[in-house]
């Protein structure tokens, strides 16, 4: 069986010369003789048919086609160094990959935060991030296609396997842009009358909805308007900018529609009933004993 040119070795003797600039500063470097360095790169040159370094002066330079073999090379050994950090991080319980799923409904700053810390002290773990709606956030869960869930909506999946924190609870409220023809019926009637207005009652009006993302699971929905015709996006941030736009009304936790009312870009629309209250959590299958998870979650739970 032949052996490929292109070994470990030769793409470390490359890296050499062409960092110290000479066959001899390398073979110092490498604490090899010159004479062995020679052979390799020699060796190298027939079988790959391709002149690597030429002469300019004292120094070994590179040919374009050398270049491009330590350009592409470096990357191997890269690629190499990470596959061999990894194994060991993972022969000491910590995992080389953490997936997570955040909810749409999510302020994701303080999120970023916390993996920003975590990554500072565990480097060699990677992060993959991904958005969510509703009950597509518990199915990426419990189809183990994620390691960790945050701002995963109640009820909490029964059954499952799940470990869930609360991690936070808000009140929603109707908005409404200031463009809307509801914005300024109400602004006639406000803020003298203080009139309070039956929910049932704006079916006649356009809802913005999110869809949840759930492909499998039966889908959800929470905080919508019965008989109103429904305008549908992917994201909490597509929603605010459809009302803003005067497309529809809709509900927006009161964290997030503050902003906006305080702006002048949205109005509260006043109900009869209390405020929608919802829960939101962060989850992990028990089963997942991985170490990095665990500080991850650790660090989360600290903000």
């Amino acid at each position: 069986m032949n052996t490929h040119p292109l070994s470990i070795e030769a793409l470390l003797v490359l890296d050499a010369i062409e960092h110290r600039g000479s066959f001899a500063a390398a073979a110092e470097q490498l604490n090899k003789v010159p004479s062995a360095l020679s052979y390799i790169v020699q060796k190298l040159e027939e079988q790959l048919k391709v002149t690597i370094f030429v002469r300019q002066g004292r120094r070994s330079v590179l040919t374009p086609a050398g270049k491009h073999l330590l350009i592409e090379g470096r990357k191997v050994l890269a690629a190499l160094n990470v596959l061999s950090e990894q194994t060991k991080t993972i022969a000491n319980g910590w995992e080389p990959k953490i997936r997570i799923a955040c909810d749409s409904i999510i302020d994701i700053k303080p999120v970023l935060t916390c993996i920003q810390r975590f990554l500072s002290e565990h480097e060699n773990i990677e992060i993959d991030l991904q958005e969510e709606v509703m009950n597509g956030t518990w199915e990426a869960l419990i189809e183990d296609k994620v390691d960790l869930v945050i701002g995963a909506p109640a009820p909490v999946p029964l059954n499952k396997g799940i470990r869930a924190i609360k991690m936070a609870v808000f009140d929603s409220v109707l908005v409404v842009s200031k463009a809307h023809q509801l914005s300024k019926q109400l602004a006639k009637k406000l803020p003298k009358d203080k009139v309070l207005i039956d929910p049932n009652k704006l079916s006649k009006y356009r809802s913005v909805v999110v869809h949840d993302s759930a492909k499998n699971e039966i889908p959800w929905s929470v905080n919508v308007i019965d008989g109103s015709q429904h305008f549908y996006v992917s994201t909490v941030s597509q929603k605010i900018e459809a009302i803003i736009a005067g497309i529809g009304i809709g509900y927006l936790p009161v964290f997030i529609a503050q902003k906006y009312i305080a702006s002048g870009q949205l109005t509260e629309i006043p109900l009869t009933e209390n405020k929608v209250t919802q829960e939101l959590f962060m989850a992990w299958k028990i089963t997942n004993k991985g170490k990095g998870l665990s500080k991850l979650k650790d660090i989360l739970l600290q903000t």
